[in-house]
């Protein structure tokens, strides 16, 4: 591998590391914060994605667009979208606890799913969209426009990343992982446990849906493939689980770590037999399952366990 082929490889690998990261920092929002059992990641993502898609892309005669706006209208538009619909499904499902609220979230998912297959005039249905724009192509030659690309996927991660951890101390995260812990005890003291877990699963829907604007426009192709739940909510939250779930740097450990190893687990498998590559999607979710038990087993709560903010006026033990 040359020097250009391996750089260009590391920019790949750090664009998609910080697309995975702000995929679970949405997700440490609805369940690290407020133990909401997500399982439906991918219809926010999916959501963030074509919405973006659709607005920022040129005119098509297989789907909706044409309407050429830059990202800085389109990824805010779409993350508005998501929150939307979040909003709808968070009303309608929010009563709902742990098991029942993950198939719930999984029906919608794959109700979406099916909407974008098969309603070609809007998504293209399995044709997809091709020739979405990515920001800096036409500013910048390769592989600059990549790296600036990743310095932007970067800023935007370190932004969600300070207002998570600023919700985490403040008394709106307080109350939320009050009411993740015991939400009876919660509304006994006078919290709207509704309220508060609504708007928890709004903010890490908007957090997704930036996410999936990110990817279709650095792929700059959109198609059903890209909103697997394999590739967007199984891997989310074997991400979280290992990084360590209530932690938000846990989360972005978790998401550089596990696509690490994903990514690394693709070169290998592509030098199996021609008659094992058709299998090796399985064998590369076989190891990341055995090494989600292996961390598990030895850290339980994830390499980076949650730990309480100190509070104001806190002193630290000195020894």
């Amino acid at each position: 591998m040359t020097l250009l082929g391996f750089s260009s490889y590391l920019i790949a690998l750090g664009t998609m590391s910080g697309i995975y990261a702000l995929l679970c920092l949405g997700l440490n929002l609805q369940w690290g914060f407020a133990g909401l059992f997500n399982a439906g990641i991918a219809a926010f993502f999916a959501i963030g994605a074509y919405v973006a898609a659709i607005l920022a892309s040129a005119d098509s005669a297989v789907h909706l667009g044409g309407f050429g706006l830059p990202v800085a209208l389109a990824w805010p538009v779409a993350m508005a979208a998501a929150g939307a619909l979040a909003w709808v499904i968070g009303r309608i499902c929010l009563t709902l606890q742990g098991d029942y609220l993950a198939m719930a979230s999984i029906g919608i998912a794959e109700v979406l799913r099916i909407i974008i297959k098969n309603e070609e005039w809007l998504t293209g249905g399995t044709r997809g969209i091709a020739a979405i724009p990515r920001p800096f192509e036409t500013l910048l030659p390769a592989p600059w426009n990549n790296l600036a690309f990743l310095g932007l996927i970067v800023v935007l991660v370190a932004i969600v990343y300070l207002a998570a951890e600023r919700a985490w101390a403040s008394p709106w995260g307080r109350s939320l992982r009050a009411i993740r812990d015991s939400d009876v005890a919660a509304a006994a003291i006078g919290k709207n446990v509704a309220q508060f877990r609504l708007e928890a699963f709004v903010l890490g829907a908007m957090v997704m849906a930036l996410a999936g604007a990110l990817s279709a426009h650095y792929f700059k192709f959109l198609g059903t493939t890209a909103i697997e739940p394999l590739m967007v909510t199984f891997l989310v939250w074997v991400m979280l689980i290992v990084g360590g779930s209530g932690n938000n740097r846990g989360a972005i450990l978790g998401a550089m770590l596990i696509w690490l190893i994903w990514s690394a687990t693709e070169l290998l498998t592509n030098r199996l037999p021609a008659e094992w590559i058709t299998r090796s999607s399985y064998i590369r979710v076989l190891l990341i399952g055995l090494l989600l038990q292996v961390v598990l087993q030895k850290f339980g709560k994830g390499l980076l366990p949650e730990k309480p903010p100190r509070l104001v006026g806190e002193r630290r033990e000195t020894r």
